[in-house]
């Protein structure tokens, strides 16, 4: 009799039931997460659709019946009448409701752009920007970045629309188009940091011990999307060191990237070792799916022809940026570090006025 062939046919493996349960619990807890953030989206939307039709009526009403300023007031108190529970209607918000709908006299562009953020983060553009182009450059910016409104305004008060990718880069030369772009933008000239109490004639060492000291600040001020690696980040090349100044990782362009902190103007030598600095961490560090490695020197001031002959002929991508220190007014006026802690929020929950 002969031998039972053996099967080849793998066996089976099954799961644990606490492993497919956990699992399970898992993908529901996501799927809640996600619509809880989609029904806070969807609240803000309508609640600032809503805001911008009730100073629609009020424009058209002034307009049509020649009624002056006065009836703002009128109208919030026979409003708090009829809905007491109610603390959105106050003479305040509706004359941000009717400033608005001014700035924004078209209700897709208010869909498209206004109803994308927090109706008090409309009210502060509305407070400190006239021009609608630079309302909607923060607007945009607001999303993307997902921005506290103390956030916001201290990317007002710095004037990021006037920075935001500015500085003088290669990148263009050396990434690839749908890299270049973005690398460009991110990467603002002058940066503009709050650092411990530091004045102009510190030196690097000191400068790079501040920004670490406040590094929530500093990482807003870079932008979303830098990982903190380490400073002093030590390499070795046959037997020497050589410590980086900052090295981050960019999440969103998926590469490393080397700050280099210079308390003098840009001087050429300086590119030639940043990308000495960006070969070592491409030899030892990035892996194979990583980008190339950006460098980024950020000096205290730039003769702008001397950097753009430099960069010309340099092969890796570099950026040269000035830096800020931020004046002692405007620095008082900034939140402090635990004021700053919900920035890392992306959906802020729209409160009424």
């Amino acid at each position: 009799m002969s031998a039972r062939r053996k099967s080849k046919t793998p066996a089976i493996v099954h799961q644990p039931a606490a492993q497919l349960y956990e699992r399970f619990v898992a993908d529901i807890k996501q799927r809640i997460r996600t619509a809880q953030i989609k029904a806070v989206l969807a609240a803000n939307a309508e609640l600032v659709l809503h805001y911008w039709e009730i100073g629609q009526a009020i424009l058209a009403s002034q307009k049509q019946e020649g009624w002056g300023a006065k009836v703002i007031d009128r109208l919030a108190a026979d409003l708090q009448r009829e809905f007491p529970t109610l603390s959105g209607y106050t003479v305040r918000n509706l004359k941000y409701m009717r400033a608005f709908a001014e700035a924004w006299p078209d209700r897709q562009i208010v869909h498209q752009l206004g109803a994308q953020i927090p109706w008090k983060h409309n009210c502060i553009l509305l407070d400190r920007v006239k021009d609608a182009g630079i309302r909607e450059f923060y607007i945009r910016k607001t999303v993307e970045h997902g921005w506290s409104r103390s956030v916001l305004t201290h990317q007002l008060d710095t004037q990021l629309h006037k920075r935001a990718g500015k500085a003088l880069t290669n990148f263009a030369l050396t990434l690839p188009p749908d890299q270049s772009d973005l690398a460009r933008e991110m990467i603002k000239d002058p940066f503009i940091f709050k650092p411990a109490p530091l004045d102009a004639s510190a030196h690097e060492r000191a400068l790079e011990n501040a920004l670490i000291a406040r590094l929530k600040d500093f990482l807003i001020e870079l932008g979303t999307g830098f990982a903190y690696i380490g400073n002093q980040y030590r390499l070795e090349v046959d037997g020497e060191e050589f410590f980086l100044d900052l090295l981050f990782y960019h999440t969103r362009l998926h590469c490393y990237v080397v700050i280099d902190l210079k308390v003098v103007d840009f001087q050429p030598e300086f590119v030639g070792k940043m990308n000495f600095y960006q070969t070592a961490v491409d030899q030892q560090v990035k892996s194979a799916v990583d980008g190339p490695t950006i460098g980024i020197i950020l000096c205290r001031g730039k003769n702008k022809t001397v950097v753009e002959y430099t960069l010309r002929d340099a092969r890796k991508p570099v950026a040269v940026a000035e830096y800020r220190l931020l004046p002692p007014w405007l620095k008082a006026q900034l939140p402090d570090a635990n004021q700053l802690k919900q920035v890392v929020a992306k959906v802020e929950v729209p409160d009424e006025q």
